[in-house]
């Protein structure tokens, strides 16, 4: 129950943090897209109360904060199912949780009086992401049950997406489009961290063929197993096809959020350096529109 708990709050968090950003990207570049440009956070839009503005950052430093908490907890439970005499979940729970520790020490300096420069908080990014890719790598193939290892790699690839993302950010700070995917993709994984608590921890929601191991701690190496190959091969097309469905989901999060924030901002986006020409409301007034003029023209 902890660990299905632990998904399910990690699931809002992720969410959560995904949609803010994802409005505040799509509002900003709405206003200004010529003056656009990614931030790794985005201030709470409020002047009545300046100690809320960066209130994403204390939303993250909180649920970091819990989530390495909860990985040291983890780190202390037994392991019957451990290959060999070393406590290979131990190990890789103190991996996880120092990890963890590394965003936190990173959202934290966003706080400083001395802010990092957008480019290098988004290399830091990436190379944090990189570095959780490896190692949901490394749990994968040190798994003794296929459906939590096929969990850990689809969590690996959506961590190796989001560093090539804030990687793409630093050489291109001003792609919109990219900004919005990072956000997408944050809104993905909250949303596949609720399918591997449902499949691995919920009994209604594990794969028929398959079921949790009574006298193993929920969250620690091979606590879900499957019985035989079929079971597990469809298991498998399960999660794949629940990967995709909440690809889907993901998309079309960011489709309504882009067009309802689009309405919201209303008005139409000027391009280039045009502008509109006054409309005239009397024949009169067609001749005193005035022209932008022509420099380096003769008469």
């Amino acid at each position: 129950m902890g660990s299905l708990l632990y998904q399910a709050l990690s699931s809002t968090a992720l969410l959560c943090l995904g949609l803010y950003h994802l409005i505040l990207t799509t509002l900003n570049y709405l206003k200004s897209p010529h003056t656009y440009t990614s931030k790794p956070y985005h201030p709470f839009p409020s002047t009545h109360l300046p100690r809320l503005r960066p209130i994403q950052l204390y939303f993250i430093i909180f649920s970091l904060s819990i989530a390495i908490i909860h990985h040291l907890i983890l780190a202390t439970d037994s392991d019957p199912l451990v290959k060999g005499s070393t406590p290979v979940h131990r190990l890789t729970s103190l991996q996880s949780a120092a990890l963890l520790f590394l965003f936190l020490i990173l959202s934290i300096s966003l706080l400083l009086p001395f802010s990092l420069p957008n480019d290098l908080s988004f290399s830091l990014l990436s190379l944090l992401f990189l570095l959780h890719s490896s190692l949901q790598t490394s749990l994968s193939s040190l798994q003794t049950s296929s459906l939590e290892a096929k969990c850990d790699s689809i969590s690996s690839n959506l961590s190796a997406l989001s560093s090539f993302l804030c990687l793409l950010l630093v050489c291109f700070p001003r792609l919109f489009p990219a900004d919005a995917a990072l956000a997408g993709s944050i809104c993905l994984r909250g949303l596949w961290a609720l399918q591997t608590g449902l499949s691995l921890y919920a009994e209604p929601f594990i794969p028929d063929g398959c079921h949790r191991l009574l006298d193993v701690v929920n969250g620690v190496e091979g606590s879900t197993q499957c019985d035989l190959d079929e079971s597990k091969f469809r298991a498998l097309a399960i999660l794949d096809l629940a990967f995709v469905l909440h690809v889907m989901f993901a998309m079309i999060i960011v489709l309504i959020t882009y067009a309802l924030v689009a309405a919201t901002v209303g008005g139409v986006r000027r391009v280039g350096s045009y502008e509109a020409l006054p409309t005239a409301t009397s024949p009169t007034d067609s001749n005193h529109i005035q022209m932008k003029a022509l420099a380096g023209t003769q008469a």
